[in-house]
């Protein structure tokens, strides 16, 4: 199992989007927001996710795909 902390930045058009639900139902990784701030025109969000390696990196590259600015912080404790 991989478990990753991220920070993500998200562009004005995905802040209302359910990213990070549709993470979890797409994806099956198991998702935890650390913090976030989410205003009309941009922003960002440290997201754990826990899941398979191939699970999380397929995460990761769908988030990219749709124009999300994607960091990874560390590994998550206990990852």
């Amino acid at each position: 199992m991989a478990k990753g902390r991220f920070h993500l930045t998200l562009p004005g058009d995905l802040v209302g989007e359910p990213i990070i639900h549709t993470l979890g139902s797409d994806f099956g990784v198991v998702t935890t927001i650390r913090r976030a701030s989410l205003e009309e025109g941009s922003g960002w969000v440290i997201l754990e996710m826990d899941g398979t390696d191939e699970s999380v990196d397929d995460a990761v590259s769908w988030l990219r795909e749709r124009g999300v600015i994607v960091d990874r912080l560390e590994k998550a404790p206990g990852g």
